[in-house]
């Protein structure tokens, strides 16, 4: 398989469990044989002027700071192949939903990506209309992102 995809990879930082989920969705996607990691879009990677607001929450309240982060990350979107969200069921996170809207918008594939121990809970409606397939963690690393394919979500949506 030839590494030729780049995702934009959503996920929230914000709790002890996204923290582990974005750590285990990033070792898969450095493992994945058909991603080429090193072109893919990290936002906690690329924020303006490489100001990152999990070690310096100070920055939030920074308009500048603000407007150039977001807009990066709708560059970000376009710019790359697929729109992966690290998805929670219990912790929804809205900026990702808003990334889930915004790469719908674009034409992009989506792909969510559930920790094998929530997959099948109940999953945002809107989160799982805007996405093309759910897999679970454990299937990242062997995904092939050359050959995306439709799927439907085992679990139930509220």
């Amino acid at each position: 398989m030839t590494k030729t995809k780049t995702v934009y990879f959503g996920a929230g930082w914000f709790t002890d469990k996204q923290n582990k989920a974005y750590k285990d969705a990033m070792a898969a996607l450095k493992e994945n044989p058909t991603i080429d990691f090193d072109h893919c879009y990290v936002p906690l990677q690329n924020q303006y002027k490489d100001i990152r607001v999990d070690l310096h929450p100070e920055y939030l309240h920074d308009i500048e700071w603000a407007d150039a982060t977001y807009h990066g990350d709708l560059v970000g979107i376009k710019s790359s192949d697929v729109m992966l969200g690290v998805y929670i069921p219990e912790e929804e996170d809205v900026g990702l939903g808003m990334e889930l809207g915004y790469a719908l918008s674009q034409g992009k594939y989506i792909l969510l990506v559930i920790p094998d121990e929530d997959y099948g809970k109940k999953i945002n409606l809107m989160s799982w209309g805007v996405c093309d397939n759910a897999i679970k963690m454990s299937e990242l690393k062997d995904f092939d992102f050359n050959k995306p394919r439709y799927a439907f979500y085992d679990g139930a949506v509220y």
